[in-house]
């Protein structure tokens, strides 16, 4: 059975290298010393640092785990070839026909997505304003289909910086 492809901008291939490298490199041994030194305490069966050590090991193994599979499906695409239509990685504003409200957002893979990122949030492309967003133009007015569905309009598309 053929696996899905997960898509990412070039931006979230390198920070999940980064977060990998802080996992091999720092966390992990981080916590193979704790381990030790919870060892050296003597009786395991009642020993609150080992617990709390092998816990965090557990954790540590299940995101380098993780994120291995995510870089063995991760498809990157290529910012510099995105033509007019909004694709990944593009910087989008647009006005929320609601409220009027300008809006700007950055669309990336399912990997990246936060709603809370600075300075605009990351939406996912398979998010429905990410749906709505990705293949249109600057200039369209398209309809979110959410629990409630609104129209925006794209006013523009950038390439992110």
């Amino acid at each position: 059975m053929a696996e899905e492809k997960m898509i990412l901008t070039q931006d979230g291939i390198d920070k999940l290298k980064a977060e990998y490298r802080h996992l091999i490199d720092i966390d992990r041994p981080d916590v193979i010393e704790a381990l030790k030194a919870a060892r050296a305490q003597g009786d395991l069966s009642e020993n609150a640092d080992y617990d709390a050590a092998r816990d965090r090991q557990a954790k540590i193994e299940s995101r380098i785990t993780e994120i291995e599979h995510i870089m063995d499906i991760a498809v990157i695409v290529d910012e510099s070839k995105v033509g007019k239509k909004i694709f990944l990685g593009n910087i989008v504003t647009y006005i929320d026909k609601t409220d009027n409200s300008t809006n700007v957002v950055k669309i990336v893979g399912t990997v990246e997505a936060d709603p809370m990122a600075e300075p605009y949030p990351l939406v996912s492309n398979e998010s429905a304003l990410g749906k709505a967003l990705m293949g249109n133009i600057p200039g369209k007015v398209v309809t979110v289909q959410s629990e409630e569905p609104y129209e925006i309009e794209i006013v523009k598309a950038e390439l992110s910086k």
